[in-house]
């Protein structure tokens, strides 16, 4: 499927989308409480057949957080970008865990080091971090270290 087919596929799942192409990938930009809902579509859409999340990472922006997630068709070899606006204070959004379980660790790492906390996630704990960490968010922009003296 070309980039261009793909984006019609695509607008049509999501009308309310924002869809660009960015680096030889398409982006959708998405609000967080219809990831759910299109994360399944892509997967389960027998054309689209999104079935591999093959990187997923978040972004501090200071006055928000964006999660990232990059999916891949092992069938027809077309890959998507999806990107969802949280909140910076209470950053939210539902697990893909039960779709990608490859989403598994990855939610793990982000809720460690970001502090983006994901709806029905079957095991969301420390990944990395000792125990004392829980909470302290060190990716964050506003994460200070007095011992390491650093602050971003």
């Amino acid at each position: 499927m070309t980039n261009d087919a793909l984006k019609t596929e695509l607008s049509q799942l999501m009308p309310t989308a924002e869809t660009e192409l960015c680096g030889g990938f398409i982006t959708l930009d998405i609000n967080a409480s219809d990831w759910p809902l299109l994360a399944q579509q892509l997967r389960n859409t027998q054309n689209l057949s999104f079935d591999f999340l093959f990187c997923l990472s978040c972004i501090d922006w200071k006055t928000h957080l964006t999660m990232v997630y990059h999916l891949r068709s092992t069938t027809f070899l077309h890959e998507l970008v999806v990107k969802c606006k949280l909140e910076i204070t209470n950053p939210v959004i539902e697990t893909v865990s039960t779709i990608w379980r490859t989403a598994e660790f990855h939610e793990r790492e982000v809720y460690e080091l970001f502090g983006v906390r994901f709806n029905n996630h079957p095991d969301l704990r420390l990944l990395i971090l000792p125990d004392g960490w829980e909470g302290k968010n060190p990716l964050r922009k506003n994460f200070e270290d007095p011992v390491n003296m650093i602050k971003l």
